[in-house]
C-alpha cells in the first residue's frame, strides 16, 4: 500500500470516528484503553461511582478479547463456531447494553480495532445477535437493529486492510 493510499484511509476512519456522537466517540477511547491495555482506563474515563463499575465489568467482560483474537474461525467450515461466536455475541452484549454504542458502524469500528480485521465477516452476526437479546431494552433493540443495513449484513466480502487510526485520549490544555 502506497502512503497515499495509506493517507486516504486514515482519512477515511478519522472522518467515520468524526461522524459518531461524543459519547460514541469517549466510550470507543476508553473501551481501546481498556481492551489493549493502553492505559489505566480508572484514572483516565471515571467521572464518577457508576462509570467506575462500569469500567469494572468492561474489564471483567473484556478478558474474553485474549480468547476471541486466538480463536477466531478461519476458513468456511464450522469448526469452532459456537464458541468463538457466543463468546462474541457475549461480549458484544455487554457493549450494547451500555448504551453508548448507537449503532452498527460504531460497534464495527470499535471491534475492528479490539480484535483485528479477520473479525469483520463475524461482525454482523455479533452484533444482530447482541442487539436482539432481552438484556437490551426494547426500544434500544429496535434502533440498534435499524442501523445495520443490508449491505453491511449481506456483504459478499471483507478487507484484510487493518485499521490505521486508533483514537486516543486526550488530554485538555489548562485555559
Amino acid at each position: 500500500m502506497s502512503n497515499t493510499d495509506f493517507a486516504s484511509m486514515a482519512i477515511a476512519e478519522l472522518r467515520e470516528f468524526a461522524s459518531f456522537t461524543p459519547a460514541e466517540q469517549r466510550y470507543i477511547k476508553r473501551s481501546l484503553d481498556v481492551g489493549l491495555g493502553r492505559q489505566d482506563a480508572f484514572r483516565l474515563w471515571a467521572r464518577s461511582g457508576e462509570e467506575t463499575s462500569s469500567i469494572r465489568g468492561q474489564y471483567v467482560a473484556y478478558q474474553e478479547l485474549k480468547t476471541l483474537r486466538r480463536k477466531m474461525p478461519r476458513g468456511g467450515g464450522f469448526e469452532g463456531v459456537e464458541d468463538f461466536i457466543g463468546k462474541l455475541v457475549r461480549v458484544s452484549a455487554f457493549d450494547l447494553a451500555q448504551e453508548r454504542l448507537t449503532c452498527f458502524s460504531s460497534y464495527r469500528f470499535l471491534y475492528e480495532r479490539l480484535l483485528g480485521p479477520d473479525v469483520r465477516p463475524w461482525l454482523p452476526a455479533a452484533f444482530c445477535g447482541a442487539a436482539a437479546l432481552p438484556q437490551i431494552r426494547p426500544e434500544r433493540r429496535k434502533g440498534l437493529l435499524q442501523s445495520i443495513s443490508e449491505a453491511a449484513a449481506t456483504a459478499p466480502g471483507w478487507s484484510t486492510r487493518a485499521p490505521s487510526f486508533f483514537p486516543d485520549y486526550v488530554e485538555k490544555e489548562a485555559a
